[in-house]
């Protein structure tokens, strides 16, 4: 969308105005985050997680580029060279630390962006594209943070990778082949670590692509915002700098306290002390489980438990996938005319329902495959696939919404009081 009211970049400097007529690199920046980028006024911290998610997939590369250059990536000397960078490397703990737990992080506020786009309609026209993209993202998050849990070579390292490469069998004709591709060759072993290490130093740079691609499509809409309303002129935005860069910054000091505090005293709270026992191919652990962001996928995939003309472990399969490619959809399937659950008072109430739902469905995930977890996982799981593909297309059709306001400068500053232009930012030097 062009915004004709926008600040437009005008360097006064001599060499800012050379640079920029050979690499407009300072106009990119200032267009896309400066002041040169008109924001709705209204956008509230719920925002911040898009900042937020971006400055944990940071803290993954730099750090994951350091451990990199100590670990070894091979099934005799994996577990050893993890607690070689523990012990001997300077600062080795902090590095691995802030590694695992920014994994836990940046899962954390990739799902809160994920569960604000979903309450306000981000995903609805003309931000189709922004939110598949963002659905790209989280898949290729999957790949690399199961991949990267392998690589400590523990027991729950060694045991995941069996459970869930072994998974890809059920699938009709190719899956034996698909496995032996994973793996490397007909168990999980050297090859495989070699395999996983390889693909999860290269997926982050893959995911930092498209995080690029999403911004800039972002950057065509414009951003979304609480009402829901498009914005109509000058007086519904305000510049991002200095406005919105400020919010984000006291997001990113209070994102980085919380992290700090996890590293710095509860490093392993988020892990399973079965990874500290080194991989044994004949020791087979009590109760197998994946990390914590993945236990709503894992409960729908083990709760198939009977064969129905497929086998019940295809249908687990299957259900996981579908979990998450039904996000895709999404646009299409919520066909109200309005974006915000604000106004729709029903859709609200099914939002926190399904919130509820995801709750119960982690749960199930992390406890063992026993009753009466596995009934409340069956549970969960048609819930969740009757909301996307049943109650939210009926509702959202059927539902009358609230009055929507004329502008996003009345929702805010209301209608007896004048709405002030966009202030102007100064030229760039």
């Amino acid at each position: 969308m062009s915004f004709p009211w926008a600040n437009h970049y005008q360097p006064k400097h001599p060499f800012m105005q050379w640079l920029d007529s050979r690499l407009p690199l300072p106009r990119l920046v200032y267009n896309s985050v400066g002041a040169g980028y008109p924001v709705p006024r209204n956008i509230n911290y719920w925002w911040n997680f898009g900042v937020l998610s971006g400055l944990a997939l940071l803290i993954q590369i730099v750090t994951g580029i350091v451990l990199a250059m100590h670990f070894g990536a091979n099934t005799l000397v994996a577990f050893d060279s993890v607690e070689h960078i523990m012990r001997d490397v300077n600062y080795g703990w902090l590095l691995r630390y802030a590694h695992a737990n920014g994994a836990s992080f940046f899962f954390i506020v990739v799902y809160i962006h994920i569960f604000r786009g979903l309450y306000y309609g981000s995903y609805k026209a003309p931000r189709e594209l922004v939110w598949m993209l963002g659905v790209v993202i989280l898949l290729l998050m999957m790949a690399t943070g199961f991949m990267g849990y392998v690589l400590p070579w523990g027991q729950m390292s060694f045991w995941g990778a069996t459970v869930i490469t072994n998974l890809f069998s059920a699938i009709p004709v190719v899956g034996d082949k698909i496995v032996t591709l994973l793996l490397g060759g007909f168990a999980v072993d050297n090859a495989t670590l070699n395999r996983f290490f390889s693909l999860h130093y290269l997926l982050p740079f893959v995911i930092a692509g498209v995080v690029i691609l999403k911004i800039w499509s972002l950057h065509i809409p414009g951003s979304n915002n609480p009402t829901g309303i498009d914005v109509k002129g000058p007086a519904d935005t305000l510049p991002f700098h200095p406005y919105f860069t400020t919010k984000d910054l006291f997001g990113a000091g209070v994102y980085l306290i919380l992290f700090s505090v996890f590293v710095f005293f509860l490093p392993n709270y988020l892990g399973h002390p079965d990874n500290y026992i080194p991989a044994n191919p004949i020791s087979t652990p009590a109760h197998i489980v994946p990390e914590w962001y993945f236990w709503p996928f894992y409960a729908i995939l083990r709760a198939f438990t009977v064969d129905f003309i497929l086998p019940a472990k295809l249908w687990g399969v299957l259900a996981m996938f579908a979990a998450i490619l039904l996000l895709f959809f999404l646009p299409w399937l919520d066909g109200s005319n309005v974006k915000s659950n604000r106004f729709k008072p029903v859709s609200k109430q099914l939002f926190w329902v399904l919130m509820l739902d995801l709750f119960i469905l982690g749960l199930c995930g992390g406890k063992p495959a026993e009753e009466p977890w596995v009934r409340i996982s069956q549970i969960a799981s048609m819930y969740y696939f009757a909301h996307f593909l049943i109650i939210l297309p009926i509702v959202s059709r059927i539902e009358r919404p609230l009055p929507l306001p004329n502008s996003i400068a009345e929702a805010v500053l209301g209608k007896s009081e004048p709405a002030p232009a966009t202030a102007a930012a100064q030229p760039a030097e």
